[in-house]
């Protein structure tokens, strides 16, 4: 699963006994030679479809890491792009790669759960990221991106079907939980990474409660499961205007 260039299952155990944090921290250097980076395909077929209900003026990569998004958002906003995370390491490493072509981009450290800024964004994406929150604190984490966007803003995330039940993915995905619960329950600080905790249904209900019209994009680049239905999808949330 990793290149050489990657962690060594040493430096993972360390970051993951670490808080989410300074895990993140500790990984910045090698976080892109890892299979936690979003893959090219989907970052190029989430921006085909930004490009298509764009442009947007200004654009925030929300837990950009190190800046695998800002790149898309280069690609389909006019004005200024700004990425937010909560790591330092990871933002250092997204500082040091050469930026990509298009509008001035900014980085800003910042959680997502108390996010430092106005209504100033027309467009916000997150890849990837929504692992690390709770159920609990979707409505507060939605409630957020609200209040940074302009009216008739949107808020766009690929979000990727369930492996069916009983399938070697599933028990994957199962088992990956089930060690971070123990781990957390055993362990302090908590590590949370949950990949089994962001529904689609839910996440559907959630974003209509914080005033968003949800629109969704399948990603035909990825297929179509047995049933019919999109392998990945991008969710579009949009506010009114």
């Amino acid at each position: 699963m990793f290149s050489p260039e990657g962690p060594s299952l040493r430096e993972l155990a360390v970051q993951a006994l670490s808080s989410v944090e300074r895990g993140y921290d500790l990984l910045a250097p090698k976080f892109d030679h890892t299979p936690f980076r979003t893959p090219d395909a989907v970052l190029d077929a989430v921006g085909a479809v930004l490009r298509r209900t764009g442009p947007y003026d200004a654009g925030l990569d929300l837990c950009c890491g190190t800046g695998a998004g800002v790149e898309v958002l280069a690609g389909v906003c006019r004005e200024r792009v700004t990425g937010v995370d909560f790591s330092a390491g990871m933002l250092d490493v997204a500082r040091e790669q050469a930026g990509p072509a298009g509008p001035p981009v900014s980085w800003v450290r910042a959680d997502a759960r108390a996010l430092p800024f106005g209504p100033s964004f027309d467009l916000v994406v997150s890849f990837g990221a929504f692992g690390h929150f709770l159920p609990r604190e979707l409505p507060g984490l939605f409630a957020q991106v609200r209040s940074v966007l302009r009216p008739g803003g949107s808020f766009a995330f690929p979000l990727v079907a369930p492996p069916r039940p009983g399938s070697p993915g599933s028990w994957t995905l199962l088992g990956f939980d089930t060690v971070m619960r123990v781990r957390n329950a055993l362990w302090r600080p908590p590590f949370v990474m949950y990949y089994r905790a962001f529904r689609l249904g839910d996440v559907r209900r959630e974003l209509a409660e914080a005033g968003f019209r949800v629109e969704l994009h399948a990603l035909p680049e990825f297929g179509r499961r047995a049933d019919g239905s999109p392998r990945v999808r991008l969710v579009m949330a949009r506010l009114p205007d």
